[in-house]
């Protein structure tokens, strides 16, 4: 089998990987908090941390890797406009990326205090769910930028 073929399939999975598990924790984080059940909450909130921390974790590893991999197996050079831009990008959503984790954990731990206490879930609870939703929107919107930036691979001039 072509190991270019296989490495580019890689990068693609690692892409589906990132794309999926962040529409997904975002759907079922948000109905989640539309049921405002610190239950529900709490144990939505401790399944979405564990898919971060092994899927989402995971991808964000292995893409520049096999990316950096794919490029200079076929010849591409890093600084080429697309392949910079992608880089740039993905750095700006590690940036909405990591307080969305530690927001997620800290949502989880409000969450359960709530249920465990039989009490409403604290006024800092809605406080970080709107700051995780106001980081994770935007890290969504670039990751979709950078998949259409590996299918097009435009001609850009960063230099």
């Amino acid at each position: 089998m072509d190991p270019d073929l296989i490495l580019r399939w890689l990068h693609v999975i690692g892409a589906c990987v990132l794309l999926g598990t962040g529409a997904g924790i975002a759907f079922f984080m948000l109905m989640a908090h539309r049921s405002k059940d610190p239950r529900v909450i709490a144990h939505t909130a401790g399944i979405v941390v564990l898919a971060d921390l092994l899927f989402t974790t995971t991808a964000v590893i292995l893409q520049p890797i096999t990316g950096a991999w794919l490029a200079w197996r076929i010849g591409w050079s890093l600084s080429e406009g697309w392949i910079a831009l992608s880089l740039a990008l993905y750095g700006l959503t590690g940036l909405f990326w990591l307080p969305v984790v530690w927001v997620q954990i800290r949502l989880r731990n409000y969450a359960k205090t709530a249920a465990e206490q039989g009490a409403p879930l604290p006024a800092n609870y809605y406080r970080l769910f709107r700051f995780w939703f106001a980081c994770g929107l935007p890290a969504f919107l670039v990751v979709l930028t950078i998949l259409w930036l590996m299918i097009a691979r435009p001609a850009i001039s960063v230099f």
